[in-house]
């Protein structure tokens, strides 16, 4: 079984996460993971908020976008992260939501090289080295952070497209799976990252045993297709039956939910992170109603 992970949704007020963080490590959940959403709480001082209310369970940033993290910048807001509490960090860097980067006027004209550079230069930062970059976009002059931390937290790339897999493949610890992914996905994009090390991958999905409440999300994602539906040779449109609904989601009974999960697993997910339809959402409820 993977490791298992709840979504605190970017709804809720920044004052909220840390009863809410809390109440995430007492229902037995192994991950919690926040997004840097525009435009809501900022997604370091969140994944802070969240660690520091918690002792065990390990906090991911999922992700951060490239156009508007700069390299040192993102490896000194993670090394103190990381050294503050020491094993419990997981940063996500990717492209960002296309949309929002054009609003912010931040949207560079090769995202898939942007990301490249920036995540191999966070690492190599974060690896405690002395970082010379002249690259498209990610230019460092002998830099090289005052307080690296003792272990490198991974670094994942959120990305869900070929060419954007080859790269996490490249240069990344392992990549974060937006939600759907069912596991024809899951299996397709581990084709495409073609790791030669180790590698791990997280997988979003939404979950809940609320059929009507799921159903709307995958609708909305499928009339804009993507490689997650392509792989199951569903074309664009909005009918979600039943049986793509429980391919792409974690729903269902517990026993249901729990087979969904597996399958994610068996398909190669290290950790599946569970996203509630709404903020509000009860994580212990969530938790036994996922039935592991």
């Amino acid at each position: 079984m993977p490791a298992l992970g709840f979504v605190v949704r970017p709804e809720h007020p920044p004052e909220e996460l840390p009863s809410i963080a809390a109440r995430v490590e007492s229902a037995g959940f192994d991950e919690l993971w926040l997004w840097e959403d525009c435009f809501f709480a900022g997604g370091v001082a969140a994944v802070s908020a969240a660690l520091s209310a918690t002792s065990r369970v390990r906090v991911g940033l999922g992700i951060m976008p490239a156009p508007v993290r700069n390299p040192a910048f993102a490896a000194m807001e993670i090394a103190a992260l990381e050294r503050l509490h020491p094993g419990r960090v997981m940063a996500g860097i990717g492209h960002g939501v296309t949309a929002w980067m054009r609003q912010i006027g931040a949207k560079p004209e090769s995202q898939v090289a942007l990301l490249e550079e920036t995540i191999a230069a966070v690492r190599a930062l974060l690896a405690g080295e002395e970082v010379h970059a002249d690259g498209r976009y990610v230019r460092l002059d002998g830099v090289r952070l005052d307080h690296p931390p003792d272990a490198a937290p991974p670094v994942f790339a959120g990305v869900r497209r070929a060419r954007s897999l080859a790269v996490s493949g490249r240069v990344a610890d392992g990549t974060i799976l937006s939600e759907p992914s069912a596991p024809e996905y899951v299996r397709w994009a581990l084709e495409q990252i073609a790791p030669d090390r180790e590698h791990r991958m997280t997988v979003y999905a939404w979950a809940g045993d609320d059929r009507d409440a799921l159903r709307p999300l995958v609708a909305e994602r499928l009339r804009g297709g993507g490689p997650q539906f392509d792989q199951l040779g569903v074309a664009a449109g909005d009918d979600v039956p039943d049986e793509l609904l429980n391919r792409m989601t974690v729903t269902g009974t517990p026993e249901e939910q729990a087979a969904a999960i597996r399958a994610l697993g068996d398909a190669g997910a290290d950790a599946v992170v569970l996203i509630p339809p709404a903020p509000g959402a009860d994580p212990a409820d969530v938790h036994r109603k996922a039935g592991v």
